[in-house]
């Protein structure tokens, strides 16, 4: 059964602008990315691509990664054969396109985060620049796909430290909140042109599984999602909602509703990818074996004590 499963998979989205006085979250979701973009893969099983960008400074970096990553990594001449090496590599050409249109519209003069799936077979491949977060389902229990890039994580501050930047009060060079993000050219020592490039990476950090049947969902959210959901949280309160009503869009608003209620000020934008068609099964209660551990004599005295 593990070997032989094939995802069934459908999708649901919701955001809201949340407390904020702009809607600087977007997202995308494409069943099919090479058809999307008029490539035709003879052979080749369709690969589908989702993805949550969180901007900052703006929404011009959020909406131009939106629109333009998914091209690149479909006219990248090694996709799809070579998915990871295509995906970091479009990342990085993608914020080097945003740095070019910068000089010639100043509103692009932002920066955002950036988290993808994509999907093949069973294989689910996530890139993450930022925190922005990817959570699988698996039997009920949630397992991280992507690690939060905040200043707080002492890899991130090695990293930075080795490339002459440095964490003020909590910010990247006293300014970000993140330390991987495409664009934020406009902010001046984050980032550089070639080299080993500045503090500010537009890399993305991949993770790459292979789906079996006990995989029953990914969430992907931004971090005003995760500023009152633990992970475990989101996978619980998403299970319960489909067993009760199996509809990924409503999950989804739900969700952001919830993260309302809880006090959640930021954006906030949750897609949801389902690789089954039936919601997931409610979990089965092992009932305890009894072993009598009395004897047939103290049974007796125990009920001439209670009826006399």
């Amino acid at each position: 059964m593990l070997t032989n499963f094939v995802p069934a998979l459908r999708s649901g989205e919701w955001s809201d602008i949340g407390d904020r006085t702009y809607m600087e979250d977007t997202h995308v979701c494409i069943s099919d990315l090479a058809k999307k973009f008029g490539n035709k893969l003879l052979g080749q099983e369709a690969i589908s691509f989702y993805g949550v960008f969180d901007g900052h400074g703006g929404n011009g970096a959020a909406h131009f990664v939106r629109e333009h990553l998914p091209r690149v990594i479909v006219e990248d001449a090694d996709f799809p054969l070579d998915i990871e090496k295509v995906v970091t590599r479009s990342f990085i050409e993608t914020d080097a396109a945003l740095l070019k249109s910068c000089s010639i519209e100043s509103a692009l003069s932002s920066g955002t985060t950036a988290l993808t799936a994509m999907i093949f077979g069973r294989s689910l491949l996530v890139a993450n620049a930022g925190d922005c977060r990817a959570v699988l389902s698996r039997r009920g229990a949630a397992v991280e796909l992507s690690e939060d890039h905040r200043p707080d994580c002492t890899k991130e501050r090695m990293r930075i430290e080795s490339l002459g930047g440095y964490i003020d009060d909590g910010y990247l060079n006293g300014q970000l909140g993140v330390t991987r993000a495409l664009g934020d050219w406009h902010l001046e020592g984050m980032k550089e042109m070639g080299g080993r490039g500045g503090p500010l990476s537009a890399e993305p950090e991949l993770k790459l599984v292979t789906l079996t049947n006990e995989d029953e969902f990914l969430i992907i959210g931004s971090d005003g999602i995760w500023d009152v959901f633990t992970s475990q949280n989101a996978v619980g309160f998403a299970r319960r909602r489909l067993q009760e009503h199996n509809d990924l869009k409503l999950c989804c608003k739900e969700m952001v509703k919830e993260a309302i209620k809880r006090g959640g000020t930021d954006n906030l934008t949750i897609v949801m990818v389902s690789f089954h068609l039936e919601p997931p099964p409610h979990a089965a209660v092992q009932k305890a074996k009894v072993h009598r551990s009395i004897s047939a004599e103290g049974l007796q005295n125990l009920r001439c004590l209670l009826e006399g």
